[in-house]
């Protein structure tokens, strides 16, 4: 990529440039591209484009309010895949977590300019032992104005399994001087753009063909594995699953990252060759047409 063709990237974003074929990585609810940061640099130096936008009203103090859509959202991903479709002939789209939600949205929306998908701990629906009881309160709000009166309180281990590295993401929030409870809290109107989202992907799912690739822990706290079995049944396309047994739900930053990022480097590579030999094959054809 050229330096005078840049991303245009909301503040906080994570751009990496590089060759033809170019990732997009979405953060979860609530979060931000730091949790993506190994699998993005470790993409990164085997010469991809890497994008992971922070998404207005979805990365956490990005709307404090609760004003923001799953429209929104969905329209900054949109956004983020364009800049890449004008650097890149092949994407790769992955999610972290409700993250995932919008990257098999953009898959069933632009079947033909998304060539794969990374699922990272997918979450239709949080469930795992963590998860504050009350939460399932949301299962019964129809409207989004009674949701505005609970805010979600995440508690310990806030999904990293080992100590220090959760220590560490801690102390990087602190170090930003970004208050302690975009880590810790999530506003109901959020959550319940989340829930209409998920209930919308989901009926989706049968329209999804890309080659994927899943990583879920067993022993999730934010999200059971009965998120990823349920996406490997309902999808149409080849699903490839790796089941975590050392990690809590943020798989991207936790003990087994080494396993996340090495899978996600092999699984590029793999597909992308792939698809440029098709494509390299079907140019060949096309040329022949032409001169017979």
């Amino acid at each position: 990529m050229k330096n005078n063709d840049k991303i245009t990237a909301y503040r906080g974003s994570l751009v990496i440039p590089g060759g033809r074929t170019g990732v997009l990585l979405i953060h979860s609810l609530g979060g931000n591209p730091i949790e993506l940061r190994f699998v993005a640099q470790s993409l990164a130096r085997q010469g991809y484009t890497v994008y992971c936008p922070l998404l207005p009203g979805m990365g956490g103090g990005t709307d404090v309010s609760g004003l923001s859509t799953r429209h929104d959202w969905y329209n900054a991903v949109e956004a983020a895949h364009d800049e890449l479709k004008a650097r890149c002939d092949i994407i790769l789209v992955g999610g972290m977590s409700a993250g995932c939600m919008l990257a098999l949205r953009l898959a069933e929306e632009r079947p033909d300019h998304v060539h794969g998908l990374m699922m990272f701990a997918p979450t239709f629906w949080p469930n795992g032992w963590a998860i504050p009881k009350y939460f399932h309160l949301f299962r019964l709000f129809r409207h989004k104005f009674f949701s505005q009166f609970i805010q979600v309180q995440l508690r310990a281990p806030y999904g990293i399994k080992d100590e220090r590295i959760r220590n560490f993401v801690i102390e990087s929030f602190k170090s930003e001087d970004r208050p302690i409870e975009d880590m810790y809290s999530r506003g109901g109107k959020l959550v319940w753009e989340f829930k209409r989202l998920a209930i919308e992907v989901r009926k989706g799912l049968g329209k999804i063909n890309q080659h994927m690739l899943v990583f879920h822990p067993r022993e999730d706290d934010q999200s059971d594995m009965s998120n990823s079995m349920l996406l490997a049944r309902q999808a149409k396309g080849l699903v490839e699953m790796v089941v975590l047994d050392d990690s809590y739900h943020m798989v991207t930053l936790d003990r087994q990252r080494s396993i996340v990022v090495d899978r996600v480097v092999d699984f590029a590579q793999r597909l992308s060759q792939s698809i440029a030999d098709k494509q390299a094959t079907s140019r060949q054809v096309a040329g022949n047409g032409a001169a017979e």
